[in-house]
């Protein structure tokens, strides 16, 4: 089954998801040009998911993808947030910051039934999960609308599992990817590889679609992925830069300087695996740390530090999400940037 056939799009090219930097405009303007559009929904409230799919229905009538992450939701752990603000603490002084007034709690939310409740009266064409999956009930009941569900996988193992539990199509995600790391059967770093040794491996364990992602970002990269047995590929760095995203003046600066050159994974910002360009307080605190909150806690002491320096022009505290290839980003409409990495699909050489 080709790409095209399991997700009803021109081309095998999916947009992924990137909380914090972009909302539905995104996801619209690749559905529109041929992609699937995707809408990261981890840090949206049920209403306002519902404002974000009345605008994707609205906007496009191709399919679209919307992702959720399907974490545990640990306890607060009172003491390791103590302790990681007293860590900040220089940092609180030199900024002006109060931690008396940080209110704490989770950044991001777990797929719920009151999610799907909201996702139900919409039926997306496709339902991405990150972290591994949410129950099977949630699984079956996202099923049984019609949507297709895929999820990453960052290793063999973990593409097993998927396939085991009855996704559409699996997503290897490659060590070069930006943002968070999909991992779910470990949290053991050194099982992380690059695309190009994950991708032919799971390809050979499994007998579903995979899809590339990680590291892909020009016309000759979805190439090789498909020359190594991908259905389709999903990119997210390359598409920062876009108009239709929402990424900040300081991002888009750092993407833009040599400072895009250098990408760690770092916990410090959500208290997971996550690929970003290094920044000061990577430097100076990590870029990991057995100090932070677990996951999805940590962000909580970090966002007013976020928050002053940015209005000074600085991307010293915040998350610049992006993978190894981001020095290539350039600012162009996500539609060109579409049919650009599609130049080598059979699609795109037939219509041309």
């Amino acid at each position: 089954m080709t790409f095209q056939d399991l997700f009803g799009t021109t081309f095998p090219i999916i947009q992924a998801p990137m909380a914090g930097v972009q909302g539905a405009a995104l996801a619209v303007a690749v559905s529109n040009a041929g992609g699937l559009g995707s809408l990261p929904c981890a840090m949206l409230s049920t209403e306002a998911l519902h404002k974000e799919l009345q605008i994707l229905q609205a906007g496009t009538q191709h399919p679209y993808n919307v992702n959720f992450f399907c974490h545990r939701q640990p306890k607060p752990d009172a003491v390791r947030e103590a302790h990681w603000r007293e860590t900040l603490s220089p940092y609180f002084h030199e900024l002006g910051v109060d931690p008396s007034t940080i209110v704490s709690g989770p950044g991001r939310f777990p797929f719920s039934h009151d999610s799907a409740d909201v996702l139900e009266k919409y039926r997306p064409a496709v339902v991405s999960f990150h972290f591994g999956l949410p129950s099977a009930e949630l699984v079956a009941r996202v099923k049984s609308w019609g949507s297709k569900v895929i999820s990453s996988a960052t290793t063999v193992d973990e593409a097993s599992w998927l396939q085991e539990q009855g996704v559409d199509a699996i997503i290897a995600q490659g060590l070069e990817a930006g943002g968070h790391r999909g991992m779910f059967l470990s949290n053991d770093i050194t099982t992380q590889v690059g695309t190009l040794a994950l991708l032919p491996q799971v390809v050979a364990s499994v007998n579903i679609p995979v899809i590339a992602a990680g590291g892909i970002a020009s016309a000759a990269g979805v190439k090789a992925a498909m020359t190594l047995g991908a259905t389709g590929v999903q990119v997210g760095t390359a598409f920062l830069l876009c108009p239709e995203a929402t990424t900040s003046s300081v991002h888009r600066a750092a993407l833009h300087s040599a400072q895009a050159r250098e990408t760690a994974l770092t916990n410090l910002f959500s208290g997971r695996p996550a690929r970003g360009v290094v920044n000061r307080i990577m430097r100076e605190q990590g870029p990991m740390s057995t100090s932070v909150p677990a996951f999805p806690f940590a962000p909580a002491a970090l966002a007013p530090l976020r928050a002053c320096a940015e209005a000074l022009g600085s991307g010293d505290f915040s998350p610049l999400w992006a993978g190894q290839n981001a020095s290539t980003c350039k600012a162009v409409p996500a539609s060109d940037l579409v049919r650009e990495l599609a130049a080598s699909s059979p699609v795109m050489t037939t219509t041309l």
